[in-house]
């Protein structure tokens, strides 16, 4: 059954005003489009408490205190690498003792979910810059532009590299924050290097680089 969307609270008080201006809770329902049983319901915890805010919730309470939920927000914020491990002793330290599943629920809640750190190409301030500057020459281009333009990059595969992978605490659309990545160089031994294309009329061919790579216009 889906979940009904909860009544404001000036609606919840503007039916407690009808009533005890003597309208029924019929009439009630229909001037303000509200259930008659929802409107019976207000009025009846309003009698009964004297409010009409929401009650506290059964339920056996959080296990992490607020301040706690705010102190592994902050952590995870400014090192999303850090890992439930090291939350759960952070916890501990503080007097709270948790499990690593609790730490994942309490920061999924708010809104932060542990994925693979997306590794990236390790950019220097210079190279920002330089990207940057591209971007804002290039951005009112008429598409016809980049018809004739072709894409180009080489890849390295290792035979005997670190594959490892390193998690992140991010929230959605933040992958790519330089915080979230795991900066990456072309170099070392025991790989393959690969070239590659692609433009508007499609991919192109995948080829092994041999000897010295160079770069160069293509017309």
């Amino acid at each position: 059954m889906a979940k009904t969307k909860e009544l404001s609270k000036d609606t919840r008080n503007k039916i407690v005003d009808l009533h005890q201006a003597g309208k029924t809770e019929s009439a009630i329902g229909k001037q303000l489009g509200v259930k008659k049983s929802t409107v019976g319901a207000i009025i009846r915890k309003w009698k009964t408490y004297k409010t009409t805010d929401n009650l506290p919730r059964s339920g056996a309470p959080r296990k992490i205190s607020p301040r706690g939920v705010k102190m592994i927000t902050r952590t995870v914020s400014k090192n999303p690498r850090t890992t439930r491990g090291d939350l759960v002793n952070d916890l501990q330290r503080a007097g709270t003792k948790v499990t690593k599943a609790t730490i994942s629920n309490t920061l999924r809640r708010q809104g932060l979910k542990s994925c693979s750190a997306r590794r990236v190409p390790l950019l220097k301030p210079v190279h920002v810059r330089a990207r940057l500057k591209f971007a804002r020459e290039h951005l009112d281009d008429p598409e016809e532009d980049w018809e004739i333009v072709i894409w180009s990059d080489e890849t390295k595969i290792e035979l005997f590299g670190k594959n490892s992978t390193c998690r992140a605490w991010k929230r959605k659309n933040a992958e790519l924050h330089p915080k979230n990545t795991i900066p990456t160089v072309k170099h070392g031994g025991g790989n393959i290097m690969l070239w590659g294309c692609f433009s508007a009329k499609g991919p192109g061919t995948t080829d092994p680089c041999k000897g010295k790579n160079e770069w160069g216009h293509v017309s």
